[in-house]
């Protein structure tokens, strides 16, 4: 009886998130309610308080499920490369992150969103990924006399740029395919931090 009651719960833990994510997609983060997820993923109202605190909480744990995958596929690939003095390595992680955005840009935009309204959430935000800003950090520790701020201006970058092209499609960015704008940004990095 117990294992039927956490199976129903993890169902419905599952199925808030993924109403979340499309509640979010259709209205933004700011605009949903939380109303309006438990009637996306047909839910009573109640249930959500079952599983989150507040609709930031639900926000930090879909956060958590995203970096968790992403660690797992990273750690998966045999392919990838820490050392940013190749340029391949470099080019592994920007597809890679180029790749994280497209499948997660939903969620990216309402985190974005959370971090603009709320600076007890921003401060929270910044500290659930400092870890991966580390993890980058150290990449460019043999190419940068200081990889935390370089690993902080050159995520800066690949993100906006995501933004750019794949959520915003600036006009600059027409007719660019994944494929130039992961090189534009390869080039970017690696000129930046390797010379010409």
């Amino acid at each position: 009886m117990a294992d039927s009651r956490k199976a129903r719960a993890a169902e419905t833990e599952a199925a808030l998130k993924a109403a979340a994510q499309r509640v979010f997609d259709r209205v933004g983060y700011l605009n949903a309610k939380i109303t309006d997820i438990t009637a996306e993923a047909g839910r009573a109202a109640g249930s959500f308080y079952n599983h989150f605190g507040s609709k930031e909480a639900l926000l930090e744990s879909l956060l958590a499920d995203m970096i968790e995958a992403s660690d797992r596929a990273v750690e998966a690939d045999a392919a990838h490369d820490p050392d940013f003095a190749k340029r391949a390595a470099i080019r592994w992680h920007v597809a890679r992150y180029w790749r994280f955005f497209q499948d997660n840009g939903t969620l990216i935009v309402a985190l974005g969103q959370a971090a603009q309204v709320d600076q007890q959430f921003a401060d929270r935000l910044a500290k659930l990924l400092e870890p991966d800003l580390q993890h980058l950090a150290g990449h460019f520790a043999g190419v940068s006399d200081r990889p935390g701020a370089t690993a902080l201006a050159i995520s800066g970058l690949w993100q906006q740029f995501a933004h750019a092209k794949l959520v915003q499609r600036h006009p600059a960015t027409a007719g660019l395919t994944d494929d130039e704008a992961i090189d534009l940004l390869t080039d970017l990095t690696d000129r930046g931090v390797n010379g010409a």
